[in-house]
C-alpha cells in the first residue's frame, strides 16, 4: 500500500500533467479567440473610419440606442486642430495595468511569463512547495492563465479600437445640444422623431434617407460595386472601402452582408459647418454577415445566422445634394 508521501507525489504529478494540458489548450485557443474577435467583416471592417467635420475628435452624445461611449477614429483624413485638447491624440494609459504597461503591468507580465514557462517545462510557479501549497499553487496558476488570456484579448481590442481620450474643446459657434431621444413607435423599431432644439432640423424624410443608406451601402459593399459606393458615401469613405475590398481580393474572399434591417435609431446631434450639413445617428440593425471563399462560396468567417450590430453613422450633405455617408464609428 503506498504511503501518504507517495500518494501525494502521484497526485501532484497528475495535477501538473492536467494543468500542462490545460495551458497548452489555452495557448492554442488564444489565436482562435483573437481571430474571432476580429471577424467583423461588414462594411467598415468593424473599425471607426471617416470624418465628422470639426467634431471628428469630439465624442458624439450618447443616445438610447447607443448609451455607451464611442471609439475614436482608427482612420480619418481630418487632423486635430491647434485648439483641440492634446489628449485627443494620446492613448489612454488605463491605470496600473494600462496599455503602456505601467509598473504593475510590467510586473504582472514578467511574473506570468516566467510562471507559464515554468509550468510547461516542469515545476510550475510553485514547483518547490509541497503539500497543500501545491494545490493552492495549482489554483493560482489556473487563475493566472485566465488572467493573461483576458489581458491579451483586451490588448487586441484596444489595438483595433483604441480608447483614446476625446477632445472636449470643440465649442464652435454651431455646436448643438445633447442627444434627441424622442421616438415614434412602429414595426421593426426605426428612427425616433419628435421636437428637438438642434440648429439643424432633421425631418422625417431625412430619417428615411438614413435608413435607406444603411441598406444601400451594405448592398453595394457586398456586391463590391465601387461606382455605386461613390454615390452613397464621401470620397474619403469610399477610399477606405476600396482598401478593405482590395484586402479581401488579396485573400480571395468576399464579404456578404444581407438581410439588413433597422431595428432602432435615434439622432445624436445635427449641425452646420459653412454650407455642409452633418447628422450623426445611432443605428441598431439586424444583418447576416459572412465571408465566403471567392471561388467555392464556402463560408470562412461569420455565419449564416442573423445577428445584430450597433454603430454610429454620420451623414453629410451639401446644398442641393443628397445625404452621403461620412463616417462610421463603433460603440464600446
Amino acid at each position: 500500500m503506498p504511503g501518504i508521501w507517495e500518494t501525494h507525489m502521484n497526485f501532484s504529478q497528475r495535477s501538473r500533467s492536467l494543468f500542462k494540458t490545460i495551458a497548452v489548450v489555452l495557448a492554442l485557443a488564444l489565436p482562435t479567440a483573437l481571430a474571432i474577435s476580429s471577424a467583423d467583416a461588414r462594411v467598415g471592417g468593424g473599425m471607426s473610419s471617416g470624418s465628422r467635420g470639426s467634431r471628428t475628435y469630439s465624442a458624439p452624445p450618447s443616445t438610447t440606442t447607443a448609451p455607451g461611449s464611442t471609439s475614436q477614429f482608427n482612420r480619418t483624413y481630418t487632423q486635430p486642430g491647434a485648439g483641440m485638447n492634446s489628449a485627443a491624440a494620446a492613448p489612454a494609459r488605463g491605470g496600473l495595468f494600462g496599455r503602456a504597461g505601467g509598473f504593475m503591468g510590467g510586473l504582472a507580465a514578467g511574473f506570468l511569463g516566467a510562471g507559464l514557462l515554468g509550468m510547461l517545462f516542469g515545476g510550475g510557479l510553485f514547483g518547490g512547495l509541497g503539500g497543500l501549497s501545491s494545490i493552492i499553487g495549482l489554483i493560482i496558476q489556473i487563475a493566472l492563465v485566465v488572467l493573461v488570456v483576458r489581458l491579451a484579448m483586451s490588448w487586441w481590442q484596444r489595438r483595433h479600437t483604441p480608447q483614446a481620450a476625446y477632445a472636449n474643446a470643440s465649442a464652435d459657434a454651431g455646436a448643438g445640444p445633447g442627444p434627441q431621444t424622442n421616438y415614434r413607435s412602429g414595426l421593426g423599431g426605426g428612427f425616433g422623431f419628435g421636437a428637438n432644439n438642434a440648429p439643424l432640423e432633421i425631418k422625417p424624410d431625412d430619417y428615411e434617407a438614413f435608413e435607406r443608406l444603411l441598406g444601400e451601402v451594405q448592398s453595394a459593399w457586398s456586391n463590391e460595386d465601387v461606382a455605386k459606393l461613390h454615390t452613397l458615401a464621401t470620397p474619403e469613405m469610399v477610399s477606405y472601402f476600396e482598401q478593405d475590398l482590395g484586402q479581401n481580393r488579396a485573400r480571395n474572399v468576399v464579404n456578404k452582408v444581407t438581410n439588413v434591417k433597422l431595428l432602432q435609431g435615434d439622432l445624436a446631434e445635427a449641425w452646420r459647418e459653412g454650407e455642409t450639413e452633418y447628422a450623426t445617428v445611432a443605428l441598431r440593425f439586424a444583418l447576416t454577415d459572412k465571408t465566403v471563399d471567392r471561388n467555392t462560396g464556402t463560408v470562412v468567417a461569420g455565419s449564416e445566422q442573423p445577428g445584430e450590430a450597433t454603430e454610429i453613422w454620420t451623414f453629410a450633405r451639401r446644398p442641393g445634394g443628397s445625404w452621403e455617408l461620412s463616417a462610421i464609428q463603433q460603440t464600446n
